[in-house]
């Protein structure tokens, strides 16, 4: 009897012991998270584009792509990441964008009525000076070729700094 008790005793101990790990297992707290990068809180981007590819077809179906230097600016302003919206300012103009920040990019997107779509996409990646990486889209295509206008499917590639 004697020994029976113990190793009830010695089972009911060993018992407690494993249940109080796993509930103490289930009671610790996630690590504390990061703070929100610089560019998920920005309010204000100036994005430079000093290089450009230009895709086309050739009149065989071929794909064709050249690839030249830039001058295009964009500035983005009243960024609101909850809302998922902000202003792009261009020259005079200015356009309503839709803006989604997930871990490491922040996508800015602008969809027009009559089909193309432009999209900037910035990195949390630094490229100098505390500015960041950032690529520049436009899906848009037309037949003939407008002066001053964009044509064919186009990729910007540059940089954007915080303007806070």
């Amino acid at each position: 009897m004697r020994i029976h008790f113990r190793r009830t005793i010695a089972t009911g101990a060993i018992g407690v012991l494993v249940s109080g790990a796993f509930a103490s297992a289930g009671q610790r707290t996630a690590p504390p998270a990061a703070p929100p990068s610089r560019l998920s809180t920005a309010k204000s981007l100036r994005c430079t584009f000093p290089l450009n590819a230009t895709g086309t077809w050739k009149k065989d179906g071929q794909p064709d792509a050249g690839l030249k230097t830039s001058t295009l600016v964009l500035i983005f302003d009243s960024i609101n990441t909850d809302d998922g919206t902000a202003k792009l300012r261009n020259g005079t103009m200015e356009s309503e964008v839709v803006v989604r920040s997930v871990t490491g990019y922040l996508h800015l997107m602008q969809s027009f009525r009559t089909g193309p779509l432009y999209t900037t996409t910035v990195f949390d990646k630094e490229s100098s000076g505390g500015k960041f990486k950032a690529v520049h889209s436009r899906h848009e295509y037309f037949t003939t070729p407008l002066d001053g206008a964009t044509s064919s499917p186009e990729q910007y590639y540059g940089e954007c700094e915080i303007k806070n």
